[in-house]
């Protein structure tokens, strides 16, 4: 029986087998030393001269060659042990040493301080995996995923699994097609998430369900976002009417993650309800990072009647005056000041207007446009002091909210406000229903049209302005990262004739992509409610980890290509010519 490396330890005069790879050998004085390294740590092998074959073979062995070795375990003498591994006070005497396999030289080192590039190590992942980083990942990945079935188990959820083949559904991103070989011209799609089967599982009579689902979506990759596919912990309860229901049952399990799992600090343990409106007006994003303060203030008061021309005509076209303070903002240089400026156009700014508060002075261009009272207000009402740097954006509201939200969240990268070992968690309520597509110049959904608006058919019907209509719908954030989103669902056919009418879409329409849906709406659809938490993104900030490609075992590179299994790839001629194209 094959004995693990972190087994070794209290076995000492135990006669075991052991089986990996060679980490390093060396010879000393007639003596050869092999560390033989397994999923649990390394060892050290001792061969002697006096082993006879066993020694010769020894002499063979290469780094990453695969091996069994049979011996005696004892105990190293005292000046000899290592106490920076587990196993440093023990080493196993070799009788008998076996070649499983051998191995060539490694195109990359797994276990070099210095690693070759992404695209090199994604190219040999199966290598990369040995990397010890990689091994924690997926073992505590792995751990997180037990962590997770045994509470929905606990709270008496269902594990199902929903199809991979399904159909086209408008989930706001791109489908993976399938074409049909059986029924030519038509075409399968891999689902963007479970959402339809989901909902006819709580028309079926499942009184609450999950599964850590496989999603796809043809999306651009990102750091935080993986090409093509992603797993979510899909959840739904049925007679649920209220999303405080889902927000109340799920967050305990993502507090259990953050402290006992990932052995972080929760920011708080009352974690903030704030409506959609709030979050955009006060932190310039909807899935703010709250480790740190530096709110949006709006200022469109101080600076009606100014006489700096920019803000004036910002608050004279109906638009904003907002600002935020950055502390300790008065010693950057002029060079990062350009860089700032360059990011704040990048959102839709004309430049960046700030004041300094550097020796008790007021340092800025635009000062001399202020009057002492306007320079006195916005000190107080911003709450500044020397060191400190107030930051400007005037335009509309949208954007001026836009621009400072960005530069929030990148002043709090440059100034260490984000601290890794702490988790700040907020639900973002009251989404809007609808928004206006400025680019298509016509109304569309905000979010899905499976959530149910706020008053139902009521609101719809008797609402005039119908980009007031807010949603019962929810997102959680994690230290600035979307990681769950989620909605009371419209389980009544009539509410969802009527959400897409308003959009110009007919009945014909709404039957012809959600028919199933429909159907069985109109037998006995309970109230029901749920969510979606992504746990590759989930994971990544629990671990630490900025890049969502150290994560899982296998990702595609930054541009969507397996350069390991070289996908995707061609196919063959009489392969399309099966499936009629």
């Amino acid at each position: 029986m094959r004995t693990l490396v972190k087994e070794l330890v209290g076995k000492i005069g135990k006669h075991v087998t052991v089986e990996g790879w060679v980490h390093s050998r060396r010879d000393h004085g007639g003596l050869i030393f092999i560390d033989v390294r397994d999923h649990t740590g390394v060892a050290q092998l001792v061969i002697n001269p006096q082993q006879g074959d066993t020694f010769t073979r020894a002499g063979e062995l290469r780094d990453e060659y695969v091996i069994s070795a049979e011996g005696e375990v004892k105990e190293r003498d005292a000046e000899l042990k290592n106490d920076k591994i587990e196993t440093g006070s023990l080493e196993l005497v070799v009788s008998s040493l076996t070649i499983l396999n051998r191995s060539e030289a490694l195109p990359i080192q797994p276990f070099s301080d210095a690693q070759a590039n992404e695209e090199l190590r994604l190219k040999y992942r199966y290598l990369d995996l040995r990397r010890p980083k990689m091994q924690h990942m997926l073992m505590k990945r792995a751990e997180m995923y037990r962590r997770i079935r045994a509470f929905m188990d606990e709270h008496e959820f269902m594990e199902v699994a929903t199809p991979i083949l399904a159909s086209s559904s408008p989930e706001g991103a791109r489908d993976f097609l399938i074409p049909s070989r059986v029924h030519e011209g038509k075409f399968y799609a891999l689902p963007q998430a479970p959402q339809q089967f989901k909902q006819l599982l709580m028309v079926g009579g499942v009184s609450r369900y999950y599964q850590l689902a496989a999603c796809f979506r043809d999306e651009d990759p990102r750091a935080d976002r993986l090409y093509g596919e992603f797993y979510q912990l899909d959840l739904e309860m049925s007679f649920v009417e209220d999303g405080e229901t889902v927000r109340a049952m799920t967050e305990p399990l993502i507090k259990q993650l953050a402290t006992d799992f990932a052995g972080k600090r929760l920011m708080s343990e009352d974690i903030p309800r704030i409506p959609y409106s709030e979050a955009m007006d006060t932190y310039g994003s909807d899935k703010p990072d709250l480790r740190f303060e530096m709110k949006l203030v709006d200022l469109s008061d101080i600076f009606k009647d100014s006489e700096f021309s920019v803000f004036k005509k910002a608050v004279d076209a109906g638009g904003v005056v907002k600002a935020i303070c950055v502390n300790g903002a008065a010693g950057l240089s002029r060079s990062q000041i350009d860089s700032f400026t360059e990011i704040a156009r990048s959102e839709g700014a004309g430049g960046l207007a700030y004041i300094a508060y550097e020796n008790n002075e007021v340092k800025s261009p635009i000062a001399k446009f202020m009057n002492e009272t306007e320079l006195a207000e916005l000190k107080n009402r911003m709450g500044a002091n020397d060191g400190d740097t107030i930051f400007f954006a005037a335009d509309t509201r949208k954007t001026a909210n836009k621009v400072l939200g960005r530069l929030r969240s990148e002043f709090g990268d440059h100034f260490g406000l984000k601290d890794p070992n702490v988790v700040a968690l907020a639900w973002i309520i009251d989404f809007p229903f609808y928004e206006f597509d400025d680019k298509a110049g016509k109304m569309d959904f905000g979010h899905n049209p499976f959530s149910m608006p706020k008053g139902g058919l009521e609101v719809l019907e008797n609402t005039e302005d119908k980009l007031s209509i807010v949603a019962d719908q929810y997102d959680m954030v994690m230290n600035g990262y979307e990681i769950c989103s989620g909605g009371v669902r419209n389980h009544n056919p009539e509410v969802l004739y009527k959400v897409f009418g308003l959009l110009g879409y007919d009945a014909a329409y709404v039957e012809s992509r959600f028919g199933a849906m429909l159907s069985a709406f109109k037998f006995g659809a309970p109230p029901h409610a749920g969510c979606a938490y992504g746990v590759d993104r989930l994971f990544m900030e629990l671990m630490g980890e900025s890049n969502i490609r150290e994560i899982v075992a296998f990702p595609k590179n930054g541009s969507g290509i397996d350069v390991m299994m070289n996908s995707p790839s061609t196919v063959d001629s009489s392969q399309l010519k099966e499936l009629g194209l």
